[in-house]
């Protein structure tokens, strides 16, 4: 056999179209994740209805409590006891002060419980907070009014 030993090879290049369609593929699945942790709620949580109340504006980094029947507290899928909220909250407000909290209390909730959740919020210095509240009944609403 005959090598040719003054052939010249060609440099290796690098191709990257395959890479930039996966780095494209998961920022996508990143974005579309952040946005859906953003809506984190209980579906077990059946919130009380207002006839007045209207969809918010949705801020990002908000944080949702949720407070079941029983009292207990729940933030991103992890139960917390009242003391670990205010801890968490009051790190968080030290950070950010205008901190949005949105407190979806059940409907059969005691009133004690859905006070000691707000008393919290506001000693870790948290006051932007609101009270979810579904809009069943909107519909009742829109319909006595146009007539």
């Amino acid at each position: 056999m005959k090598f040719s030993a003054n052939r010249a090879s060609k440099p290796a290049a690098l191709t990257l179209t395959s890479m930039l369609d996966v780095i494209f593929l998961l920022l996508c699945f990143f974005v579309t994740a952040s946005v859906y942790s953003q809506w984190e709620s209980e579906i077990t949580i059946q919130l009380p209805s207002a006839r007045t109340s209207d969809e918010p504006d949705r801020l990002p980094g908000e944080i949702i409590a949720n407070v079941a029947k029983d009292g207990k507290v729940r933030v991103n899928g992890r139960d917390l006891s009242l003391e670990d909220l205010g801890a968490r909250l009051a790190r968080i407000a030290k950070f950010y002060p205008g901190q949005a909290v949105i407190i979806r209390a059940d409907k059969d909730t005691k009133y004690d419980s859905l006070v000691r959740v707000i008393d919290t919020c506001r000693a870790a210095g948290v006051w932007n907070f609101s009270l979810a509240t579904s809009n069943e009944d909107r519909e009742d609403v829109k319909g006595k009014a146009a007539k």
